[in-house]
């Protein structure tokens, strides 16, 4: 008997089943439909525990955000044989709740030029993301397929930044100026990381220390 109880409590799911069967009197299917439910609700959590798991042993740079496991920053370099290449992006990932049957959301915290980012949010066009996006995807996909193939082949007819598309679709020289351009302004590893309120107060310091740079030379000029 006790023997029979092990086996059933090591495998919930048959023993469940098994009971429901021989002895239906004793579970309401409101109950096996609980456990059931309970049982499908903890797989995308163990998949996305996996996923980032699998992802930070990787070569890819990966900073939590909160304590949780759902948003997070990824280093990311732009890829060879690309206007992109010697850029490196931090970029922010947010898993939803029913990921990995949900696509991620994806943005680059510092600018990129490109006809499917937003210029001023970062922002990853959805519908390129969704088209493309599968449960048989996981994040170093995302890192390795999806991110690079996105900045190798970008679909100016769907963008989210109406200049760079216009840009690329008139003049693809100009295009690949600007984005190495943008490359070399906004994409070195000093850009990543660093945040708007310590820029601009830094900028703050500076100009205080320009005025009493200034007023030290009115004063020496006074001074006999």
């Amino acid at each position: 008997m006790k023997s029979w109880i092990h086996s059933l409590m090591s495998e919930p799911l048959l023993g469940v089943a098994f009971l429901c069967e021989e002895i239906p009197f004793l579970f309401s299917s409101h109950l096996v439909s609980s456990f059931l439910k309970k049982k499908k609700m903890s797989s995308p959590s163990k998949r996305r525990e996996m996923d980032l798991m699998k992802l930070m042993m990787s070569d890819y740079k990966v900073e939590m955000i909160n304590d949780g496991m759902q948003e997070f920053y990824v280093e990311f370099n732009g890829p060879k044989d690309s206007p992109y290449h010697g850029g490196v992006w931090k970029i922010r990932v947010e898993l939803p709740d029913a990921y990995p049957y949900k696509s991620p959301s994806i943005g680059f915290i510092n600018k990129i030029y490109h006809p499917n980012v937003d210029e001023m949010s970062g922002s990853v066009c959805l519908d390129v993301i969704n088209q493309t996006w599968s449960p048989m995807f996981d994040l170093v996909n995302v890192f390795e397929v999806f991110l690079p193939q996105l900045l190798l082949y970008p679909n100016p007819s769907d963008p989210l930044n109406g200049e760079a598309a216009a840009l690329m679709m008139r003049d693809r020289t100009s295009y690949e100026q600007r984005v190495k351009e943008y490359c070399e302004k906004y994409a070195k590893l000093e850009d990543i990381g660093a945040a708007p309120e310590e820029k601009s107060s830094d900028e703050e310091l500076s100009d205080d220390e320009y005025a009493a740079s200034d007023d030290e030379e009115i004063a020496g000029k006074a001074d006999p």
